[in-house]
């Protein structure tokens, strides 16, 4: 059974940072290409960051060059590093995986930035 658990959420003051974690279980973690998503109040859930078995990453246009994604495939686990925060970054964080053709996702993590 796929599981996936985020981690690392919280307060931040806008200008600072958080480190999102998300621990998979479940799966082959090192062929699967991961990702992160955010669905701020009000609105659809939206693409942040994906990150491919080899390391390959993209971006969202409103996160580049602030978000930086990365894997461990020893842990099992993917992150987002988040800086420059802004109040527009204000949402809950999902990890997500696409096994199958179908979307897999954690719990989501909540991301507050303050002004």
């Amino acid at each position: 059974q796929v599981q996936l658990v985020e981690s690392g959420g919280g307060l931040v003051q806008a200008g600072g940072s958080l480190r999102l974690s998300c621990a998979a279980s479940g799966v082959i973690f090192s062929i699967n290409t991961m990702y992160w998503y955010r669905q701020a109040p009000g609105k659809q859930r939206e693409l942040v960051a994906g990150i491919t078995s080899g390391g390959n990453t993209n971006y969202a246009d409103s996160v580049k060059g602030r978000f930086t994604i990365s894997r461990d495939n020893a842990k099992r686990q993917v992150y987002l590093q988040m800086n420059s925060l802004k109040p527009d970054d204000t949402a809950v964080y999902y990890c997500n995986i696409r096994l199958g053709g179908a979307n897999r996702w954690g719990q989501g993590t909540q991301v507050i930035v303050s002004s």
